[in-house]
């Protein structure tokens, strides 16, 4: 039975509220031969609803139970399902545990809105406080606790056509795997599920203390456990979960594309060396990243730092050495209980007291993450997949806080681009956002564009590049490269950031329609171009995806493998792309 026979009748509202009735009604699951998804003219749910249901909104039959999702078919072509649970909300005794997959649930359940952020300390990528809509409110979250340790959900979009079968791209956010959510408007995915004819799959992950902490006391004698890779572990789950349930959204769990940016990246890579990932994952796209992982003995460094931390601001210690006092006197067990009693607004509060680096993340543990993983792929061991990778051209703009480039404060700088207007007069100036020191910022010392091309350099393009040298001595054959140069932006935005990191994700989305952190960036003037280039963007990921070769007609030209590469790039009227 295909959804545009499905129109239903007063008898089928019944159908749409009683599991029961709903399966005789033709919703079986995927695998009965039925369509993936089934029309529904009403809906119930676990999760309140975003907007008002419809009668066109799609039910997808799961092995887990029915969603309902959202009929975005008029606007965008797609079908979404938003914030259905992979795993059980790991708190509790489930904290620092991996996560355990999710329970069947009765009745259809409503997934037509993102499920809660992540725990995390704000930032300019976090969401804001009680995951409100992105605004201005982001700000007011910087450097306190938000998001939710229930978060472990997902988005998946799909075109609104009747194919099965479609290829399956799972996204995972960056954010230095301390911070990001899915719901994040860059990340929407309908403008790439309908472009690709793919599913779309966004995913919600623990992070920073969360999702990677090696504590001695929290050790269980299993070696999943006592990794400290939860989050890692929850990208997995996540990925177990679209291959037993994506058949049901029209999706084929054999042909799963796992593409991240920046630390999702180097979340891709984690993937791909792991041994707990045979048979989830068929091809990678790796954004501004490369295999970086941590040492144990670093992890272990945060977790004893984080562990003095709760116990001085819980006045058992007053200091570092009565902090390690104090937790000498007590037993594995009763640290334990004591740090997963702590609420989370106090563990993520003693995570971003002074003197706290971030939280490590991917640890070399030996058994989630070998613990050579560069000899891993030297010895084959690892997912020998297609991997399209790639590269901003001035990835380190991004990072002017880590040399005092950047002015004003945070809050002050998220206020001023918030508020900007690119299709208006310039209302800032270079001076506005960087220092003195790093102006003007072509002087070949100390000037914005010599810094920031050094942090590219050493941030990403070297470890980046070695990962590739590795995977190539493996696979030279399945690896495509490209650099992202376009920089239109309206003054000072041109200079201050250009080609900066991440801003290739707007491009790969089409969400330049969507109020972001780049928002600044896109006007009417550069439209035509950047609408050019991402479309030619979209499709070489649509071809990547489907082919395992990212070559296709926009291109106007051979994209050649690794170590050549292909230029994205545009002017405000027209893409400019070429091998150079």
């Amino acid at each position: 039975m295909q959804p545009s026979t499905l129109a239903r009748s007063a008898s089928s509202i019944v159908c749409g509220v009683l599991l029961t009735q709903l399966a005789a009604c033709g919703g079986g699951g995927g695998g009965s031969g039925a369509s993936p998804f089934v029309a529904a003219a009403a809906t119930t749910g676990a999760t309140g609803a975003a907007a008002q249901p419809q009668a066109s909104d799609p039910i997808a039959s799961t092995p887990l139970g029915f969603v309902t999702g959202v009929d975005q078919s008029k606007t965008s072509g797609t079908h979404a399902w938003l914030g259905i649970p992979y795993a059980k909300p790991p708190v509790g005794a489930l904290r620092w545990m991996p996560p355990v997959a999710a329970e069947p649930w009765a009745g259809p359940r409503s997934a037509r809105q993102f499920g809660p952020s992540c725990a995390q300390g704000g930032r300019f990528f976090s969401p804001a406080p009680n995951d409100a809509p992105y605004s201005l409110a982001v700000r007011d979250g910087f450097g306190k606790p938000v998001g939710s340790e229930d978060c472990l959900t997902l988005n998946i979009w799909r075109p609104s056509n009747e194919q099965k079968k479609l290829p399956v791209i799972v996204f995972i956010h960056g954010g230095s795997n301390i911070s990001g959510y899915s719901a994040d408007p860059i990340y929407d995915g309908k403008a790439l599920a309908a472009k690709a004819n793919a599913v779309v799959v966004t995913i919600n992950y623990r992070l920073g203390l969360y999702g990677w902490l090696d504590m001695p006391q929290l050790k269980t004698g299993n070696a999943t456990a006592d990794s400290g890779n939860f989050g890692t572990l929850d990208q997995i789950q996540a990925l177990k979960y679209v291959n037993a349930n994506i058949e049901s959204f029209g999706g084929d769990a054999g042909n799963v594309t796992v593409m991240g940016q920046s630390a999702g990246s180097v979340n891709v890579w984690a993937l791909m060396v792991s041994p707990l990932t045979a048979g989830l994952m068929h091809k990678a796209v790796s954004l501004s990243g490369g295999l970086v992982t941590t040492a144990p003995a670093q992890a272990k460094l945060y977790a004893n730092s984080l562990l003095s931390n709760l116990v001085i601001a819980d006045g058992k210690a007053t200091d570092a050495l009565s902090a390690q006092l104090y937790i000498a006197s007590q037993t594995p067990e009763q640290i334990a209980t004591y740090v997963r009693g702590k609420s989370s607004d106090d563990v993520i509060k003693a995570s971003l007291a002074p003197g706290m680096a971030a939280a490590p993340a991917v640890i070399s543990d030996g058994s989630v993450i070998p613990a050579v993983p560069a000899a891993a792929i030297a010895a084959g061991n690892y997912r020998k997949v297609p991997m399209l990778a790639g590269n901003t051209n001035e990835e380190g703009k991004l990072f002017g806080g880590a040399v005092g480039a950047y002015k004003p404060n945070d809050y002050d700088r998220f206020t001023m681009q918030y508020n900007f207007n690119p299709d208006a007069a310039p209302t800032l100036t270079e001076a506005d956002l960087l220092n003195p020191t790093f102006l003007p910022v072509d002087k070949p010392v100390l000037g914005w564009n010599t810094v920031a091309a050094a942090l590219s350099t050493s941030v990403f393009l070297v470890p980046g590049n070695a990962s590739l040298a590795a995977l190539a001595t493996q696979q030279s054959d399945k690896i495509w490269y490209f650099r992202f140069d376009w920089k239109q932006e309206p003054k000072p935005f041109d200079t201050v950031y250009g080609a900066v990191h991440a801003i290739d994700l707007p491009f790969f989305f089409n969400t330049f329609d969507r109020k972001s952190v780049f928002s600044f960036a896109f006007n009417a003037a550069n439209r035509p171009g950047r609408e050019a280039l991402s479309d030619a963007m979209m499709s070489s990921l649509a071809a990547f995806v489907r082919n395992g070769n990212p070559n296709n007609p926009t291109l106007n030209a051979n994209w050649p493998l690794w170590p050549a590469r292909m230029v994205f790039d545009a002017s405000n009227t027209q893409a400019n792309i070429g091998v150079r």
